[in-house]
């Protein structure tokens, strides 16, 4: 197989050749047709996340065909398409999974951070997070429905039924969450880099009620906001943006950090909440629902080797929507 693997942190990634890895008990090999690129891919590229299994194949918005079986699996076939996520095993033991909420498990592996992922031709993963998907769809558009996609769902059902939903940072996951929202009959505010036409062009294009610049209020108060840039200046806007028992749901990985902001923007009953992983129990519904949504996918392909230029492409926001790696 060949992959690009983070040997160090802050090093680019190097291309490497290796023997086809070997399922274990209870997983799978997938030959990977696309692996979308994430944010928080950066996140582990650049260290902001500390616990990386290093060295280590990033990649977890990856989408592939089963092409091995581990011992015992036997909810999978070869051949069938299959899409990997951000969790990649939990432990079913601790009480978070005991109670529900494997997504706070104390003792998860998570794709491309602690265990190997789809930066390459093949991937093992834990067959029970492996979710089927349709057979007749394009891998390189379904790729990111696996974390800017399925985060993008969990942050929206902490926010609540609120119908009027900002989203601060238009990235993949918000151009996702967007079309989703619309489906569901809310109205959209689009919240971009100050200066950013493109990105609301794309916002608009998509039937936003309405974009504009971060610090920019908007002309109705929001029921809710979900942040999905790292910044953690616009938490103190978001919160200002939203109305009296209003939420703010932060939707990342990883943020900068939050400015001090006066209690007044807090009191009335704001609430401010994160969003951690994923469960399998959101993959399921999610993707159930998505392809009712008719959610149409921005990306711009790359092949596996051009993976460094992907991720700079990313920093710098230099496309619109999602990044997708084909090998």
């Amino acid at each position: 197989m060949k992959a690009m693997v983070l040997a160090a942190i802050g090093r680019p990634l190097q291309l490497e050749e290796r023997p086809d890895p070997v399922p274990g008990q209870g997983e799978i090999r997938v030959k990977v047709e696309a692996c979308a690129v994430c944010r928080t891919d950066l996140h582990v590229v650049d260290g902001d996340l500390t616990q990386a299994s290093l060295p280590i194949i990033p990649g977890h918005e990856i989408v592939g065909r089963v092409d091995a079986l581990g011992a015992g699996v036997t909810t999978h076939a070869v051949g069938t398409r299959v899409g990997i996520p951000w969790l990649g095993h939990t432990c079913g033991q601790c009480s978070y999974c005991r109670a529900g909420r494997e997504n706070l498990c104390d003792h998860p592996a998570f794709t491309g951070y602690t265990r190997d992922g789809g930066f390459a031709t093949h991937v093992v993963a834990d067959a029970d997070f492996a979710f089927p998907l349709e057979e007749g769809g394009d891998p390189v558009a379904a790729a990111p429905l696996m974390c800017a996609g399925l985060i993008g769902w969990r942050s929206l059902c902490i926010a609540g039924d609120g119908h009027r939903i900002g989203l601060y940072g238009f990235g993949a996951a918000a151009h996702i969450l967007a079309q989703v929202c619309r489906w569901q009959g809310r109205e959209v505010y689009a919240f971009t880099r100050d200066g950013d036409e493109a990105a609301q062009a794309l916002a608009r294009s998509l039937g936003v009620k309405w974009a504009g610049a971060s610090h920019e209020p908007p002309p109705e108060p929001l029921d809710t906001a979900i942040i999905f840039a790292p910044v953690g200046a616009l938490v103190p806007l978001a919160l200002r943006a939203v109305r009296k028992g209003g939420r703010v749901v932060c939707g990342g990985i990883h943020m900068s950090d939050i400015p001090q902001f006066s209690y007044d923007l807090l009191w009335e009953e704001r609430e401010l909440v994160s969003v951690a992983n994923l469960t399998r129990r959101d993959a399921v519904e999610f993707l159930k629902l998505a392809p009712q949504m008719g959610i149409e996918m921005t990306t711009t392909v790359y092949p596996l080797e051009r993976a460094n230029e992907a991720l700079e492409d990313l920093r710098e926001g230099r496309f619109q929507g999602a990044a997708v790696l084909v090998p």
